[in-house]
């Protein structure tokens, strides 16, 4: 899906960590090696570009991605719009990002899109609320990690909702398949 950003440049000022696969060769190319550290809990391969002390993107020069047509996958997906569907902010220090959450608006064709889009914000909401009834609390704490969850389980919460162990353990049945 085409993000329409824009002249936001929100994501690449905002110290966010980009995943770089190791299946993006052109982009591995371009990027200095020494911006890179080996992610954690990925397999081998897989990296992360950080950011400069005053939170901008390396490749973030003169107001512009400076490998834009070889931009991460990570950058290429990335959408604001996940934390506005979910009813939360991108988190601390994420200033020019929440701006652009905030206005962001929705309009629906019809019911069922409303109620699909209120049950997206539930999701989050109980991911957020309720971590002590994941397993070990192992829900996701991170903002982005809460709307992308929220997103790929918010049909769980279109139905009468069951105790929040019983919700739980839903959520982590459709993580695991």
């Amino acid at each position: 899906m085409e993000v329409p950003c824009g002249d936001c440049v929100g994501c690449c000022t905002s110290s966010l960590f980009v995943h770089v696969r190791p299946d993006e060769s052109e982009t591995l190319a371009v990027i200095p090696k020494r911006l890179l550290v080996r992610a954690p809990r990925q397999p081998r391969g897989h990296m992360l570009l950080g950011f400069a002390e005053d939170g901008a993107c390396p490749m973030f020069t003169a107001g512009a991605c400076s490998i834009y047509a070889r931009r991460p996958r990570t950058c290429r997906d990335y959408d604001c719009r996940m934390f506005a569907a979910a009813g939360i902010d991108a988190g601390d220090g994420k200033h020019v990002i929440n701006e652009r959450v905030r206005a962001w608006e929705f309009s629906y064709e019809g019911e069922a899109e409303r109620r699909a889009h209120d049950a997206v914000r539930a999701a989050a909401a109980f991911i957020r609320d309720e971590r002590g009834s994941f397993p070990g609390g192992a829900a996701p704490s991170s903002p982005d990690q809460i709307a992308v969850l929220a997103l790929k389980v918010y049909e769980l919460f279109l139905e009468r909702q069951k105790s929040p162990a019983e919700t739980a353990a839903a959520i982590v049945a459709a993580i695991r398949q």
